[in-house]
């Protein structure tokens, strides 16, 4: 098991507890349920191998104060509904003497912490799932936790770790005739190459798996793969012809939050290009169907952006006020590239102390959170804050249609423009 959590800290699942120290408060809603979430995965020991005679007494009475926490909780939190499943999960397993009934609240909690970012709390949930149920685990629920681990700890820059978790989970997928786990453990290898820098070899590898899965008929991996290969393509500076595939990840994929997180990669895209009518339009679409409250802050962000790159300040100040609703919110990452956006969009309309206020603010999230690739960025853009400075010609240039323009992004285009006349649930 990975263990970065436990064995750093000196107890199992301290990482929950972490909130408690950061919060402004021992009683805040944050701290309250890192102190429960420790509880519950301190409960979920009580499932593992090895326990004396009296366990069940010591399983009961764990189990009553952990229930008691959860119900003390606020009920609207999505984290509240999955400790509170969790620990009935708990229980059912501990009455039928079998772990794995608990299996599926773990990763359905690991999940959510992933989403949230909390990556090491999430690695921490997963190495628990791991430790009770061992050799009694589902085949597919073994592959699945490794995926999992794999990928959080790719987002961790954890690549080594990253890189034995999706061979592991290969082997596993190999072994048990699992062909589209074993295709997604490959993308994640390639996902892993990227993040090493390695875009030429991470290109081929995207290029092959699309194609793989496309004669396999494994629609779900070709998609991952043609998004990532867009996303490749755009590393390399090739923004266009990268638009073209993460378009086709988007009509390739079927579920709604893959699709909404390819239309902001997409709305990022286009503005680089500086078609910011088209980006409008993806961006536009994540917010409208609003299903996952980070991807829309995200693409609230963008559209502030959109709005400043037009120099339509209106725009702006009304996309930055329904931003800042929102930064309590914003976990570390979104919050720094909010400030760094809002920074870049005062300079723009001569605002300079504003932005200078803006950006280093954004400077001491990233400083504090080791958002190191922000730091460079932030530091660029600090350095050349005055070139932002409004002028007639730039405000004519973001007004003009886009400089480029190809078959592939008049296809995409279209696309866009179709999204605004399909009802929300029928695309």
């Amino acid at each position: 098991m990975t263990q970065p959590c436990t064995e750093r800290d000196g107890l199992p699942h301290a990482v929950f507890l972490r909130r408690l120290a950061g919060a402004r408060a021992a009683t805040s809603a944050d701290a309250r349920l890192g102190n429960a979430a420790f509880l519950a995965l301190r409960l979920v020991d009580l499932l593992g191998p090895g326990r004396g005679p009296a366990h069940a007494d010591v399983f009961r009475y764990q189990h009553a104060a952990t229930e008691r926490l959860c119900r003390e909780l606020h009920n609207d939190c999505t984290e509240t509904s999955h400790l509170t499943g969790l620990v009935r999960a708990v229980a059912d397993a501990f009455q039928d003497q079998d772990a794995r009934t608990a299996v599926p609240a773990l990763l359905a909690y690991a999940h959510f912490l992933e989403d949230e970012l909390r990556l090491e709390e999430a690695l921490d949930v997963l190495d628990s799932l791991l430790g009770i149920v061992d050799e009694r685990l589902a085949p597919s629920d073994v592959i699945a936790a490794q995926l999992r681990i794999g990928r959080v700890n790719r987002k961790l820059n954890r690549l080594d770790e990253a890189d034995a978790r999706y061979g592991l989970a290969a082997q596993l997928a190999c072994s048990a005739g699992d062909v589209h786990s074993a295709f997604l453990s490959r993308v994640g290898r390639a996902l892993a190459v990227q993040t090493r820098g390695n875009l030429a070899a991470a290109e081929q590898s995207f290029r092959d798996i699309a194609a793989e899965a496309r004669a396999a008929g494994e629609q779900e991996i070709e998609a991952h793969a043609e998004h990532a290969l867009g996303t490749t393509l755009l590393f390399r500076g090739q923004i266009a012809e990268a638009i073209g595939h993460v378009w086709r990840g988007f009509e390739l994929y079927e579920d709604d939050a893959s699709q909404l997180r390819t239309l902001n990669d997409l709305g990022v895209m286009l503005l680089a290009l500086g078609r910011v009518n088209d980006a409008e339009r993806a961006l536009a679409e994540v917010v409208r169907r609003g299903a996952h409250p980070e991807r829309v802050t995200n693409a609230m962000i963008e559209l502030m952006h959109c709005s400043s790159y037009r120099r339509d300040r209106l725009g702006f100040e009304r996309r930055r006020t329904e931003c800042e609703s929102r930064t309590r919110s914003m976990p570390p990452n979104i919050l720094t590239d909010f400030h760094l956006k809002a920074g870049i969009g005062s300079a723009r309309f001569g605002r300079f102390r504003k932005a200078q206020a803006d950006l280093s603010t954004a400077m001491n999230i990233a400083v504090k959170h080791g958002l190191n690739e922000f730091v460079f960025r932030i530091e660029r853009i600090m350095a050349g804050l005055r070139d932002c400075a409004p002028n007639s010609k730039t405000q004519q240039q973001s007004a003009a249609e886009p400089a480029i323009s190809t078959d592939v992004l008049q296809e995409v285009s279209t696309g866009l423009k179709r999204l605004d006349r399909v009802p929300s649930g029928r695309r």
